[in-house]
Order: C-alpha cells, then structure tokens, then sequence
C-alpha cells in the first residue's frame, strides 16, 4: 500500500500540491484523471522518489520513496508519458532491466511482444513512438512489480492496440498488485478502472470505487434540458439532446460515463464530494 499524506509540492512560486492526501490500495486499478497540468505526472514522480514533497510525507511498504531504496525499486514500475528509450534493441534492454525484478517473467514478455506485434532484433529508437510504448508497457507487466504507474499510456496507440492494453492491464492484475492509470483521454480507459481518482488544482477531488459511482449515480442522454433540481448534478447539450449526471441512490444500472462525470466533478467539486455513498473513503 502506498499513502500520501500533507503533500505539498511547488514548481518554483507556484504551488502545485497543497496537502493533498491519497492512499493506493492493492487489487486495484486506479484512474488518475485530471486536465493537462493537473498535477498527474508529477504526482506519479512524487510516487517513485523521481520529484520530493516539500512537505508531508509519501510511503510505501515502510520505504520513503525519495530514498530510491533497491527494495523498493524492485517493486515499483512506471512507463513515463515522454519516452526516452536507449539504442539498444530490445532483446540486450531485457537482459540488462530485468535482473532488477526479481520476479521477471520472460515468458510473459514474450507473450506480450507477440501479441503486439513488435518486431525482434530491432533497435528500441528504430521503432515508432507507439511500438515503443508497447515494448515498455509489455516490459513493465512482465516484471511482477507491485506498484505499476502508467502515465497516458495509450497515447501513441492504435484502436486495436488500446484494446489489446485493456486486456493485458486487467489480466496483469491481483491481489497483491497496484495499477495507477494516469490519463485526461477517459474513454480510453472507461472499462479498465474500478477506482477514480480525480485530481484537479491540486486537490483529490474525488476518490471513490466504479461501483459505489455507478449505485449512487444515474447517467441519461437524450431528452429535453431537464430542469434545475436538487438531484440535478451537471447537463451539457449533446447530438440528440442533453446529457446529465443526477444523483440517484440505488441507481445501480451497470452505466458509467466516466467523461461525464468528470466534467461533473470538475464543474462543481462541492456537489460531487457530497455524493451518497456506500463504502468509506478508502
């Protein structure tokens, strides 16, 4: 389990993070959304002891991040949304990176590899921004880590490769395991997540389960605009009419538009976090 309490961090003047409070449970897949600038990749940094809080405190199985402890290294994955990959070819990356897991499977590497497709023998910078992508994410679900952090890993994705990465994330998954992914393309990842985490000017805005979402939530589309109403959380126009967010104890229809309740939540923070819910905060 990794928690992060009191965080403060700051580029310069400008505060980014001000006591922002987060706890990453195993057996689950987080979605970390947030506008461009909202703080998600730095927040991931924070997370791998690559940036240091300010103040407050980031921990992880008893190891400070910032420490960059073996031990903790060994356990803790992340493929970065800028890539810089080394001129070697994939076969000499592997052999070189994965002693540092000690539960690296090969054999799950290879299975990824073959499933997307990428060519062997090639050096890693011949390969096109999103073969690169998927040799990194096929290398980062092999190493058995337990803290894996994607930063906007389906960017430089075709369609049928973003849904060959669903698959491969949700079977990557276990009880032991942590997968973060850290996105503003929210369709991308609509189906993936059982956990939203939504950071917007730096501050968790909402932190809360699919399934508490989805049973306390009614989402509709079409229809005339409805009407200003106490259950009424956010309405847009869209083709074929209105779209909108109302709450809705015990809706629990399977439905999540997970765009829209994050306009929902970006729109009108206080009406979100005063959401009915089921489970506690973590």
């Amino acid at each position: 389990m990794l928690e992060a309490s009191h965080v403060r961090f700051g580029y310069g003047a400008e505060p980014l993070f001000l006591d922002t409070d987060l706890t990453l449970a195993p057996g689950r897949i987080y979605g970390l959304l947030g506008l461009n600038g909202a703080g998600k990749s730095t927040l991931l940094k924070l997370m791998t002891g690559l940036l240091f809080p300010q103040s407050g405190r980031i921990a992880a199985w008893g190891h400070d991040p910032a420490r960059r402890a073996p031990g903790f290294l060994s356990r803790v994955f992340m493929l970065p949304e800028e890539l810089n990959v080394p001129g070697v070819t994939g076969k000499e990356f592997i052999a070189v990176r994965s002693p540092f897991y000690p539960g690296f499977d090969r054999a799950r590497m290879q299975r990824h590899l073959e499933e997307f497709d990428i060519p062997e023998g090639k050096k890693l910078t011949a390969l096109s921004h999103g073969q690169q992508k998927k040799f990194l994410l096929s290398f980062g679900l092999a190493c058995d880590a337990s803290l894996v952090l994607l930063d906007e890993p389906s960017n430089g994705l075709d369609i049928p490769s973003k849904g060959l990465f669903r698959r491969l994330v949700a079977e990557a998954l276990t009880e032991e395991r942590t997968i973060v992914v850290s996105t503003h393309q929210v369709r991308d990842v609509e189906s993936l997540v059982d956990r939203v985490v939504i950071l917007h000017e730096g501050k968790v805005l909402l932190d809360r389960s699919v399934a508490d979402l989805s049973a306390n939530l009614r989402f509709q589309v079409g229809g005339d605009r409805p009407d200003a109403a106490d259950d009424l959380i956010y309405a847009e126009r869209t083709v074929g009419g209105y779209a909108s967010v109302w709450r809705q104890r015990g809706a629990d229809d399977g439905r999540m538009d997970l765009e829209l309740l994050f306009k929902a939540v970006i729109g009108d923070p206080a009406a979100c976090a005063a959401l009915p819910g089921t489970e506690s905060r973590r």
